[in-house]
Protein backbone atom coordinates (compact mmCIF):
# COMPACT_ATOMS: atom_id res chain seq x y z
CA UNK A 1 0.00 0.00 0.00
CA UNK A 2 1.37 3.62 -0.52
CA UNK A 3 2.21 5.70 1.95
CA UNK A 4 -1.05 7.73 2.52
CA UNK A 5 0.78 10.31 4.09
CA UNK A 6 2.18 11.67 0.76
CA UNK A 7 -0.80 10.58 -1.14
CA UNK A 8 -3.93 12.43 -2.31
CA UNK A 9 -6.54 9.47 -2.98
CA UNK A 10 -10.70 8.19 -3.40
CA UNK A 11 -11.34 5.82 -0.71
CA UNK A 12 -13.04 3.25 -2.75
CA UNK A 13 -15.54 0.87 -1.38
CA UNK A 14 -14.19 -2.20 -3.24
CA UNK A 15 -16.04 -5.90 -3.60
CA UNK A 16 -14.33 -9.13 -1.31
CA UNK A 17 -15.06 -12.55 -1.02
CA UNK A 18 -14.91 -14.47 1.97
CA UNK A 19 -12.71 -16.79 2.61
CA UNK A 20 -13.05 -19.20 0.01
CA UNK A 21 -14.47 -22.83 1.21
CA UNK A 22 -14.49 -25.86 -1.05
CA UNK A 23 -17.36 -26.96 -3.21
CA UNK A 24 -18.53 -29.49 -0.36
CA UNK A 25 -17.87 -26.33 2.36
CA UNK A 26 -19.92 -24.25 0.20
CA UNK A 27 -23.01 -26.60 -0.16
CA UNK A 28 -22.57 -27.29 3.80
CA UNK A 29 -25.83 -27.10 5.60
CA UNK A 30 -27.24 -24.11 6.60
CA UNK A 31 -30.05 -25.68 9.16
CA UNK A 32 -33.81 -23.72 9.45
CA UNK A 33 -35.50 -23.13 12.68
CA UNK A 34 -36.57 -26.16 14.52
CA UNK A 35 -37.20 -27.56 17.70
CA UNK A 36 -37.15 -31.29 16.64
CA UNK A 37 -36.96 -31.64 12.66
CA UNK A 38 -34.45 -29.32 11.35
CA UNK A 39 -35.05 -28.77 8.04
CA UNK A 40 -31.63 -28.13 5.75
CA UNK A 41 -30.64 -26.45 2.55
CA UNK A 42 -30.80 -28.58 -0.64
CA UNK A 43 -28.91 -26.64 -3.06
CA UNK A 44 -29.67 -23.13 -2.74
CA UNK A 45 -33.48 -24.17 -1.28
CA UNK A 46 -34.54 -23.98 2.53
CA UNK A 47 -37.31 -26.93 2.73
CA UNK A 48 -38.82 -26.60 6.33
CA UNK A 49 -39.87 -30.31 7.69
CA UNK A 50 -43.73 -30.28 7.94
CA UNK A 51 -44.07 -31.88 11.05
CA UNK A 52 -41.40 -29.64 12.61
CA UNK A 53 -43.02 -28.00 15.96
CA UNK A 54 -43.84 -24.33 15.89
CA UNK A 55 -40.39 -22.53 16.66
CA UNK A 56 -39.82 -19.05 18.25
CA UNK A 57 -37.39 -16.22 17.04
CA UNK A 58 -36.46 -13.26 19.13
CA UNK A 59 -34.79 -10.10 17.55
CA UNK A 60 -33.08 -6.89 18.59
CA UNK A 61 -32.38 -3.78 17.06
CA UNK A 62 -32.95 -0.04 17.09
CA UNK A 63 -35.84 2.01 16.47
CA UNK A 64 -34.98 3.21 12.57
CA UNK A 65 -34.58 6.55 12.17
CA UNK A 66 -37.06 6.20 8.85
CA UNK A 67 -40.49 4.77 10.48
CA UNK A 68 -41.50 2.89 7.68
CA UNK A 69 -39.16 0.87 7.86
CA UNK A 70 -39.72 -0.74 10.87
CA UNK A 71 -43.48 -0.79 9.82
CA UNK A 72 -42.65 -2.83 6.96
CA UNK A 73 -40.01 -4.83 8.50
CA UNK A 74 -42.30 -5.98 11.52
CA UNK A 75 -45.62 -6.03 10.30
CA UNK A 76 -45.17 -7.01 6.85
CA UNK A 77 -41.67 -9.00 6.17
CA UNK A 78 -41.29 -10.39 9.83
CA UNK A 79 -44.85 -11.99 9.93
CA UNK A 80 -44.58 -13.34 6.32
CA UNK A 81 -41.42 -14.68 7.01
CA UNK A 82 -43.14 -16.38 10.58
CA UNK A 83 -45.95 -17.76 8.49
CA UNK A 84 -43.88 -19.57 6.13
CA UNK A 85 -41.09 -20.86 8.51
CA UNK A 86 -43.67 -21.93 10.92
CA UNK A 87 -41.74 -19.53 13.50
CA UNK A 88 -43.12 -16.98 16.02
CA UNK A 89 -41.22 -14.03 15.29
CA UNK A 90 -40.67 -11.07 18.25
CA UNK A 91 -39.07 -7.60 17.15
CA UNK A 92 -37.74 -5.68 19.85
CA UNK A 93 -36.29 -2.27 19.37
CA UNK A 94 -34.44 -0.26 21.64
CA UNK A 95 -33.07 4.02 21.37
CA UNK A 96 -29.68 3.88 20.02
CA UNK A 97 -28.08 4.86 23.78
CA UNK A 98 -29.51 1.45 24.69
CA UNK A 99 -28.37 -1.14 22.11
CA UNK A 100 -24.61 -1.12 23.78
CA UNK A 101 -26.19 -1.88 27.73
CA UNK A 102 -28.83 -4.49 26.38
CA UNK A 103 -25.86 -6.45 24.87
CA UNK A 104 -24.03 -6.09 27.29
CA UNK A 105 -27.25 -7.41 30.43
CA UNK A 106 -27.73 -10.32 27.21
CA UNK A 107 -24.00 -11.69 27.19
CA UNK A 108 -24.03 -11.25 31.17
CA UNK A 109 -27.33 -12.67 31.89
CA UNK A 110 -26.36 -15.47 28.35
CA UNK A 111 -29.91 -15.19 27.27
CA UNK A 112 -31.63 -12.45 25.40
CA UNK A 113 -32.42 -12.44 21.52
CA UNK A 114 -31.67 -14.64 18.81
CA UNK A 115 -30.09 -12.27 16.52
CA UNK A 116 -28.74 -8.62 18.47
CA UNK A 117 -28.15 -5.68 15.57
CA UNK A 118 -25.46 -3.34 16.63
CA UNK A 119 -24.88 -0.29 14.81
CA UNK A 120 -21.09 -0.23 14.53
CA UNK A 121 -18.91 -3.32 14.27
CA UNK A 122 -18.59 -5.12 17.42
CA UNK A 123 -15.42 -7.23 17.57
CA UNK A 124 -15.31 -6.69 21.11
CA UNK A 125 -18.23 -9.80 21.62
CA UNK A 126 -16.08 -12.81 19.13
CA UNK A 127 -16.44 -15.04 22.01
CA UNK A 128 -19.66 -15.06 22.72
CA UNK A 129 -20.89 -14.98 18.65
CA UNK A 130 -21.13 -18.49 16.72
CA UNK A 131 -18.91 -17.77 13.60
CA UNK A 132 -20.94 -16.01 10.94
CA UNK A 133 -18.73 -17.35 7.76
CA UNK A 134 -21.83 -20.15 6.63
CA UNK A 135 -24.34 -17.22 6.10
CA UNK A 136 -21.70 -15.22 4.04
CA UNK A 137 -21.00 -17.91 2.48
CA UNK A 138 -24.50 -19.00 1.47
CA UNK A 139 -25.41 -15.33 0.70
CA UNK A 140 -22.23 -15.08 -1.57
CA UNK A 141 -23.35 -17.84 -2.97
CA UNK A 142 -26.70 -16.57 -4.19
CA UNK A 143 -25.89 -13.21 -4.83
CA UNK A 144 -22.33 -12.60 -5.24
CA UNK A 145 -19.55 -10.70 -3.43
CA UNK A 146 -20.30 -8.35 -0.28
CA UNK A 147 -19.03 -4.64 -0.71
CA UNK A 148 -15.17 -4.73 1.23
CA UNK A 149 -16.56 -2.71 3.77
CA UNK A 150 -19.04 -4.95 5.20
CA UNK A 151 -16.30 -7.54 5.87
CA UNK A 152 -14.01 -5.15 7.12
CA UNK A 153 -16.72 -4.49 9.68
CA UNK A 154 -17.40 -7.85 10.59
CA UNK A 155 -14.26 -10.26 9.95
CA UNK A 156 -11.52 -10.69 12.36
CA UNK A 157 -8.27 -11.37 10.26
CA UNK A 158 -6.17 -12.73 13.44
CA UNK A 159 -8.63 -15.59 14.27
CA UNK A 160 -10.36 -16.05 10.92
CA UNK A 161 -13.65 -15.52 12.44
CA UNK A 162 -16.59 -13.69 11.08
CA UNK A 163 -17.73 -12.14 14.35
CA UNK A 164 -20.56 -10.41 12.98
CA UNK A 165 -23.19 -10.49 9.53
CA UNK A 166 -23.89 -7.09 8.12
CA UNK A 167 -26.62 -6.83 5.81
CA UNK A 168 -26.60 -2.80 5.40
CA UNK A 169 -25.04 0.00 5.76
CA UNK A 170 -25.69 4.00 5.36
CA UNK A 171 -24.18 6.30 3.32
CA UNK A 172 -22.97 9.82 5.33
CA UNK A 173 -23.47 12.62 3.17
CA UNK A 174 -23.11 16.27 3.80
CA UNK A 175 -26.15 18.06 4.46
CA UNK A 176 -25.90 21.71 3.51
CA UNK A 177 -28.57 24.61 3.43
CA UNK A 178 -28.38 25.91 -0.38
CA UNK A 179 -30.21 29.14 0.12
CA UNK A 180 -27.62 29.82 2.84
CA UNK A 181 -24.26 28.92 1.03
CA UNK A 182 -26.02 30.61 -2.37
CA UNK A 183 -26.27 34.08 -0.39
CA UNK A 184 -22.58 33.78 0.77
CA UNK A 185 -21.38 33.47 -3.31
CA UNK A 186 -20.67 29.68 -2.16
CA UNK A 187 -21.30 26.80 -4.49
CA UNK A 188 -21.60 22.69 -2.53
CA UNK A 189 -19.30 22.02 -0.25
CA UNK A 190 -16.48 20.02 -2.13
CA UNK A 191 -13.56 20.57 0.53
CA UNK A 192 -13.28 21.24 4.28
CA UNK A 193 -11.35 24.27 3.73
CA UNK A 194 -15.14 25.05 1.89
CA UNK A 195 -16.84 24.22 4.65
CA UNK A 196 -14.24 26.57 6.79
CA UNK A 197 -14.95 29.06 4.82
CA UNK A 198 -18.51 29.29 3.78
CA UNK A 199 -19.27 28.42 7.15
CA UNK A 200 -17.47 31.26 8.83
CA UNK A 201 -18.77 33.66 6.60
CA UNK A 202 -22.84 32.39 7.06
CA UNK A 203 -22.02 32.85 10.59
CA UNK A 204 -21.12 36.31 10.49
CA UNK A 205 -24.16 37.25 7.93
CA UNK A 206 -26.66 35.15 9.02
CA UNK A 207 -26.22 34.47 12.47
CA UNK A 208 -26.40 30.17 11.62
CA UNK A 209 -23.69 28.07 12.53
CA UNK A 210 -22.51 24.64 11.01
CA UNK A 211 -23.82 21.48 13.00
CA UNK A 212 -21.46 19.00 13.59
CA UNK A 213 -21.19 17.65 16.80
CA UNK A 214 -18.50 17.35 19.59
CA UNK A 215 -19.72 15.01 22.14
CA UNK A 216 -20.14 11.76 23.48
CA UNK A 217 -22.47 10.39 20.86
CA UNK A 218 -22.60 8.25 17.44
CA UNK A 219 -23.08 10.86 14.83
CA UNK A 220 -19.33 13.10 16.77
CA UNK A 221 -17.82 9.68 16.66
CA UNK A 222 -18.30 9.40 12.62
CA UNK A 223 -17.95 13.02 11.88
CA UNK A 224 -14.48 13.29 13.56
CA UNK A 225 -13.16 10.22 11.86
CA UNK A 226 -13.86 11.67 8.60
CA UNK A 227 -12.22 14.62 9.01
CA UNK A 228 -9.04 12.48 10.87
CA UNK A 229 -8.80 10.16 7.90
CA UNK A 230 -9.42 12.83 5.33
CA UNK A 231 -6.49 14.79 6.71
CA UNK A 232 -4.28 11.49 6.92
CA UNK A 233 -4.34 10.87 10.16
CA UNK A 234 -6.17 7.12 11.40
CA UNK A 235 -6.36 5.17 14.92
CA UNK A 236 -4.14 2.32 13.52
CA UNK A 237 -2.30 1.52 10.32
CA UNK A 238 -3.20 -1.38 7.90
CA UNK A 239 -1.61 -3.65 10.58
CA UNK A 240 -2.91 -2.96 13.33
CA UNK A 241 -0.22 -0.69 15.29
CA UNK A 242 -1.44 2.84 16.92
CA UNK A 243 0.07 5.56 14.97
CA UNK A 244 -2.74 8.24 15.90
CA UNK A 245 0.10 10.68 17.33
CA UNK A 246 0.98 12.36 13.85
CA UNK A 247 1.24 15.77 12.04
CA UNK A 248 -1.71 14.87 10.55
CA UNK A 249 -3.85 14.26 13.11
CA UNK A 250 -2.55 17.37 14.83
CA UNK A 251 -3.70 19.12 11.76
CA UNK A 252 -7.45 17.49 11.76
CA UNK A 253 -7.30 18.77 14.99
CA UNK A 254 -6.26 22.16 14.74
CA UNK A 255 -8.81 22.39 12.01
CA UNK A 256 -11.69 21.48 13.59
CA UNK A 257 -10.89 23.92 16.39
CA UNK A 258 -10.52 26.84 14.07
CA UNK A 259 -14.02 25.56 12.59
CA UNK A 260 -15.20 25.51 16.11
CA UNK A 261 -14.09 28.70 17.13
CA UNK A 262 -15.02 30.67 13.78
CA UNK A 263 -18.60 29.11 12.34
CA UNK A 264 -19.80 27.07 15.46
CA UNK A 265 -21.44 27.37 18.83
CA UNK A 266 -20.89 25.75 22.42
CA UNK A 267 -24.17 23.83 21.88
CA UNK A 268 -22.41 21.14 19.86
CA UNK A 269 -20.25 20.01 23.03
CA UNK A 270 -23.72 18.09 24.68
CA UNK A 271 -25.56 17.00 21.58
CA UNK A 272 -26.63 13.75 21.41
CA UNK A 273 -27.54 11.89 18.17
CA UNK A 274 -30.30 13.56 16.98
CA UNK A 275 -29.70 17.13 17.04
CA UNK A 276 -28.33 17.55 14.14
CA UNK A 277 -31.08 16.22 12.69
CA UNK A 278 -33.28 18.61 14.93
CA UNK A 279 -30.95 22.00 14.56
CA UNK A 280 -31.21 21.44 10.63
CA UNK A 281 -34.93 20.86 10.48
CA UNK A 282 -35.09 23.80 12.71
CA UNK A 283 -32.91 25.80 10.44
CA UNK A 284 -30.40 26.73 13.44
CA UNK A 285 -28.09 25.25 11.37
CA UNK A 286 -26.23 25.59 7.86
CA UNK A 287 -24.54 22.13 7.70
CA UNK A 288 -24.21 18.34 9.37
CA UNK A 289 -23.20 15.79 8.44
CA UNK A 290 -25.93 12.44 8.20
CA UNK A 291 -27.45 10.36 6.65
CA UNK A 292 -30.56 10.80 4.91
CA UNK A 293 -32.58 10.87 7.97
CA UNK A 294 -32.71 14.61 7.79
CA UNK A 295 -34.32 14.55 4.43
CA UNK A 296 -36.71 12.17 4.76
CA UNK A 297 -37.90 13.52 8.32
CA UNK A 298 -39.03 17.18 6.12
CA UNK A 299 -40.47 15.30 3.37
CA UNK A 300 -42.73 13.29 5.05
CA UNK A 301 -43.52 16.30 7.72
CA UNK A 302 -43.17 19.21 4.74
CA UNK A 303 -41.06 20.78 7.16
CA UNK A 304 -40.69 24.27 5.53
CA UNK A 305 -37.02 24.26 4.64
CA UNK A 306 -36.79 20.96 3.52
CA UNK A 307 -36.49 21.96 -0.38
CA UNK A 308 -33.01 23.82 0.85
CA UNK A 309 -32.02 21.21 2.02
CA UNK A 310 -29.15 19.69 -0.98
CA UNK A 311 -26.70 16.95 0.15
CA UNK A 312 -23.38 16.42 -1.57
CA UNK A 313 -20.29 13.72 -1.67
CA UNK A 314 -17.43 13.03 0.52
CA UNK A 315 -15.30 16.16 1.33
CA UNK A 316 -11.78 16.11 0.33
CA UNK A 317 -8.75 17.30 2.73
CA UNK A 318 -5.40 17.85 2.23
CA UNK A 319 -4.69 13.65 1.72
CA UNK A 320 -7.62 12.49 0.25
CA UNK A 321 -11.65 12.66 -0.30
CA UNK A 322 -13.15 10.18 1.93
CA UNK A 323 -16.07 9.53 4.74
CA UNK A 324 -17.11 7.25 6.81
CA UNK A 325 -20.44 5.10 7.06
CA UNK A 326 -23.29 6.83 8.91
CA UNK A 327 -24.61 2.90 10.34
CA UNK A 328 -22.83 -0.21 9.61
CA UNK A 329 -25.49 -2.54 9.89
CA UNK A 330 -24.07 -5.88 12.10
CA UNK A 331 -26.01 -8.27 12.98
CA UNK A 332 -25.02 -11.02 15.66
CA UNK A 333 -25.68 -14.53 16.57
CA UNK A 334 -25.15 -14.92 20.43
CA UNK A 335 -23.69 -18.29 21.14
CA UNK A 336 -26.20 -18.37 23.72
CA UNK A 337 -29.05 -18.06 21.51
CA UNK A 338 -32.33 -20.36 21.31
CA UNK A 339 -32.54 -20.61 17.59
CA UNK A 340 -29.16 -20.61 15.92
CA UNK A 341 -30.47 -22.06 12.82
CA UNK A 342 -33.53 -20.23 12.59
CA UNK A 343 -31.38 -16.68 12.78
CA UNK A 344 -29.08 -18.10 10.16
CA UNK A 345 -32.05 -18.53 7.93
CA UNK A 346 -34.11 -15.49 8.33
CA UNK A 347 -30.49 -13.55 7.57
CA UNK A 348 -30.41 -15.33 4.13
CA UNK A 349 -33.63 -14.74 3.55
CA UNK A 350 -33.54 -11.43 4.79
CA UNK A 351 -30.74 -10.86 1.74
CA UNK A 352 -32.50 -12.43 -0.70
CA UNK A 353 -35.59 -9.98 -0.38
CA UNK A 354 -33.39 -6.73 1.07
CA UNK A 355 -35.01 -4.65 -2.24
CA UNK A 356 -37.50 -4.13 -0.23
CA UNK A 357 -35.96 -3.72 2.78
CA UNK A 358 -34.35 -0.46 0.51
CA UNK A 359 -36.79 0.69 -0.43
CA UNK A 360 -39.22 0.82 2.99
CA UNK A 361 -36.50 2.30 4.50
CA UNK A 362 -36.44 5.02 2.09
CA UNK A 363 -32.84 4.98 0.56
CA UNK A 364 -31.92 5.05 4.03
CA UNK A 365 -29.84 0.88 4.48
CA UNK A 366 -27.72 0.17 1.28
CA UNK A 367 -27.01 -2.95 0.19
CA UNK A 368 -23.50 -4.74 1.56
CA UNK A 369 -24.95 -7.45 -1.51
CA UNK A 370 -24.95 -4.94 -4.43
CA UNK A 371 -26.72 -7.12 -6.40
CA UNK A 372 -29.37 -7.70 -4.48
CA UNK A 373 -30.52 -3.86 -5.53
CA UNK A 374 -29.62 -4.49 -9.47
CA UNK A 375 -31.44 -0.89 -10.23
CA UNK A 376 -30.53 1.01 -7.21
CA UNK A 377 -29.20 4.00 -9.50
CA UNK A 378 -31.87 4.41 -11.18
CA UNK A 379 -34.16 4.52 -8.44
CA UNK A 380 -31.80 7.58 -6.34
CA UNK A 381 -31.95 9.35 -9.48
CA UNK A 382 -35.42 10.38 -9.81
CA UNK A 383 -37.09 10.26 -6.02
CA UNK A 384 -41.06 11.95 -6.78
CA UNK A 385 -40.55 12.66 -2.92
CA UNK A 386 -37.49 14.66 -3.54
CA UNK A 387 -37.00 18.31 -3.97
CA UNK A 388 -35.52 18.36 -6.64
CA UNK A 389 -36.23 14.42 -7.79
CA UNK A 390 -32.21 14.04 -8.11
CA UNK A 391 -31.58 14.80 -4.67
CA UNK A 392 -30.41 11.17 -3.59
CA UNK A 393 -28.35 10.79 -6.86
CA UNK A 394 -25.05 11.71 -4.80
CA UNK A 395 -25.84 8.69 -2.60
CA UNK A 396 -24.21 6.43 -5.79
CA UNK A 397 -21.05 8.38 -5.13
CA UNK A 398 -21.30 8.12 -1.40
CA UNK A 399 -21.51 4.50 -0.95
CA UNK A 400 -18.05 4.16 -2.87
CA UNK A 401 -16.20 6.81 -1.00
CA UNK A 402 -17.61 4.96 2.59
CA UNK A 403 -14.95 3.39 4.98
CA UNK A 404 -15.27 1.61 8.24
CA UNK A 405 -14.32 2.38 11.66
CA UNK A 406 -10.51 0.65 11.67
CA UNK A 407 -9.53 2.47 8.29
CA UNK A 408 -7.18 1.45 6.94
CA UNK A 409 -7.27 -1.63 8.68
CA UNK A 410 -10.11 -4.25 10.16
CA UNK A 411 -12.54 -3.35 12.31
CA UNK A 412 -11.53 -4.80 15.75
CA UNK A 413 -12.07 -5.15 19.49
CA UNK A 414 -9.41 -2.06 20.29
CA UNK A 415 -10.58 0.09 17.45
CA UNK A 416 -14.28 -0.90 19.05
CA UNK A 417 -13.59 0.08 22.38
CA UNK A 418 -12.06 2.81 21.21
CA UNK A 419 -15.38 4.13 19.32
CA UNK A 420 -17.38 2.87 22.31
CA UNK A 421 -15.43 4.88 24.50
CA UNK A 422 -15.52 7.96 22.64
CA UNK A 423 -11.86 8.63 23.12
CA UNK A 424 -11.56 10.65 19.33
CA UNK A 425 -14.57 12.15 20.37
CA UNK A 426 -12.78 13.39 23.43
CA UNK A 427 -9.87 14.88 21.53
CA UNK A 428 -11.49 16.47 19.45
CA UNK A 429 -13.97 18.57 21.97
CA UNK A 430 -10.80 19.35 24.61
CA UNK A 431 -8.75 20.60 22.00
CA UNK A 432 -11.92 22.78 20.22
CA UNK A 433 -13.16 23.41 23.65
CA UNK A 434 -9.81 25.14 24.40
CA UNK A 435 -9.40 22.83 27.30
CA UNK A 436 -6.11 21.19 26.11
CA UNK A 437 -4.14 22.44 23.24
CA UNK A 438 -4.23 20.04 19.87
CA UNK A 439 -0.50 18.62 20.85
CA UNK A 440 -1.59 17.52 23.96
CA UNK A 441 -4.98 16.22 23.18
CA UNK A 442 -3.48 13.91 20.21
CA UNK A 443 -0.36 12.90 22.55
CA UNK A 444 -3.48 11.79 25.58
CA UNK A 445 -5.82 9.70 23.28
CA UNK A 446 -2.96 8.22 21.75
CA UNK A 447 -2.11 7.13 24.86
CA UNK A 448 -5.05 6.02 25.67
CA UNK A 449 -5.13 3.51 22.17
CA UNK A 450 -2.00 2.17 23.15
CA UNK A 451 -3.78 1.13 26.23
CA UNK A 452 -6.64 -0.16 25.18
CA UNK A 453 -4.47 -2.14 21.83
CA UNK A 454 -2.41 -3.72 24.65
CA UNK A 455 -5.52 -5.27 26.74
CA UNK A 456 -7.04 -6.62 23.59
CA UNK A 457 -3.60 -7.86 22.19
CA UNK A 458 -3.18 -9.98 25.45
CA UNK A 459 -6.75 -11.29 25.18
CA UNK A 460 -5.52 -12.59 21.43
CA UNK A 461 -8.28 -10.66 19.07
CA UNK A 462 -5.91 -8.03 18.07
Amino acid sequence: MADDSTKKDDCTTQLVQPAHPTNSQRRRIIKAAGATGLAAIIGPLFIRNAHAAKNHLKILQWNHFVPAYDKWFDGTYVKDWGEKNDTDVVVDHVGIPALATRAAAEVSAKQGHDLFMFLSPPPAYEDQVIDHREVYEECERKHGKPVDLAIRSSYNPKTKKYYAFSDSFVPDPVNYRKDLWDSVGMKAPDTWDDVLAAGTKIKKKHNIPVGIGLSAELDTAMAMRTVLFAFGGSVQDEHGKVILDSKHTVDAVKFVKTLYENAMTPEVLAWDASSNNRAMLAGKISLCLNAISVTREGENKHIPVTPNIWLTQALEGPVRRIGMEHVMDCYVIWKFAKNISGAKKFLVDYIDNFRQGFLNSQFYNFPSFPSTVPDLEKLIGDDPKAQPHDKYKVLGQLMHQATNVGYPGYANAATDEIFNTWVLNTMFAKAAAGNMSPEAAVKEAHANCERIFAKWHQKGLV
